[in-house]
């Protein structure tokens, strides 16, 4: 009987230690992975266009009348509030969010926006429902049950705001931008920038990163986009010269 104790407890340690150095394994190179990336600071990045920077994650909000949009919800609800105190955003007047996904550092403050509608793509659902998990033994989860679901290429208008859905799958099933009066691009975790230029998204954090390269394409071939605004590397004025160059490369 002892025998067998002590070979239990030798099990039960070596898995522990197992799943401890795992994690440590994960935290470091998520840390490794989240040092690379270059948000844009809180700020007015135009007339109506607002960034907030929450550690490593941009969320952005689109001025609608008196009201506003928000694109996904952050990493932080506290950091969160603290960028809407700044820009001086009311989050009672956010009558809209829309998810690029549902990813943690992308929904943390939906709790802020209690009074606004939830959007995202439909295939996004199941990362959500249970049917897909993240990775292993790890599934999304999202602070709200009632929400709308947007189908690939749709055009809604929220109040005075046009608003097109452009699916973008492989950091998630459901990723997809979103085209804001066809004038600002917001394309969460579908693309990165480096030196100025289009890039895949940190392909640690990725799904399916073949499908990721591949969905770019789905917005590069937009054209007359005055901002591209990423989830995690900041904002592009020239969207349409370097969206050319990625097309010109994958060709």
């Amino acid at each position: 009987m002892n025998k067998l104790v002590k070979k239990l407890a030798y099990i039960t340690g070596a898995f522990l230690l197992l799943v401890i150095v795992l994690g440590l394994i994960y935290f470091f190179k998520f840390r490794s992975e989240t040092q690379k990336m270059s948000p844009c600071p809180t700020q007015e990045l135009a007339s109506g266009l607002y960034s907030i920077n929450d550690s490593f994650v941009n969320m952005y909000l689109v001025k609608d009348g008196d009201n506003y949009i928000a694109i996904d919800a952050g990493n932080d609800a506290v950091a969160i509030e603290k960028g809407l105190k700044q820009l001086q955003i009311d989050p009672s007047r956010v009558t809209t969010v829309l998810l690029t996904h549902s990813d943690a550092d992308h929904t943390a403050a939906l709790k802020l926006f209690r009074n606004a509608e939830l959007r995202f793509s439909k295939e996004e659902e199941q990362m959500i429902n249970g049917k897909t998990a993240r990775a292993a033994g790890m599934h999304n989860s999202i602070d709200r049950k009632q929400y709308k679901l947007i189908n690939d290429g749709e055009t809604f208008v929220v109040g005075t705001t046009s608003v097109r859905g452009i699916l973008t799958p492989g950091h998630t099933p459901g990723s997809m931008c979103y085209l804001v009066n066809n004038r600002w691009l917001f394309t969460g975790d579908a693309l990165g920038l480096k030196h100025g230029k289009i890039v895949p998204f940190n392909d640690f954090f990725n799904m399916n990163t073949a499908q990721a390269v591949k969905s770019i394409s789905n917005v590069t071939l937009l054209r007359r986009v005055e901002l591209l605004l990423t989830g995690h590397y900041g904002c592009s004025d020239k969207f349409d010269k370097i969206a050319a160059e990625w097309d010109k490369e994958k060709r």
